[in-house]
């Protein structure tokens, strides 16, 4: 069975974010694409990435009680590149969880203190 879901931050679709501070990464959209028993994951950040020294550096997927279901390691920066989209193949997300938390990181600031809550598809 396929599903899918597409979320962006203009849509109140069960993403919920809050201002980021300053230099946090910005959880732009999720897309979810379910295939089997594995779902695919395609984030789109922004970060005002300068070069080595500062820059979006992953996001991971958190599930609702915080623990930690798969990272997404960016091995460089996007200074050129925003905002864009990376994706993470092959993450199982335990049965019974209704939604999950995307949470990005930057080489600097350590993870964002704010998630993107997205409401995964029945």
């Amino acid at each position: 069975m396929r599903k899918e879901i597409y979320l962006t931050m203009g849509l109140a679709l069960g993403l919920s974010t809050q201002v980021a501070q300053a230099d946090e990464p910005v959880i732009e959209a999720v897309h979810f694409h379910k295939s089997g028993e594995t779902w695919s994951i395609s984030v789109t950040m922004s970060h005002s990435d300068t070069g080595w020294s500062d820059y979006a550096d992953g996001w991971r997927v958190l599930a609702p009680d915080g623990s930690e279901i798969a990272v997404r390691v960016l091995y460089h920066p996007h200074v050129n590149e925003q905002p864009f989209t990376r994706s993470l193949h092959d993450v199982a997300i335990p049965e019974g969880i209704g939604h999950v938390l995307i949470q990005a990181r930057s080489s600097t600031e350590g993870w964002a203190e704010h998630t993107a809550k997205v409401m995964l598809p029945n």
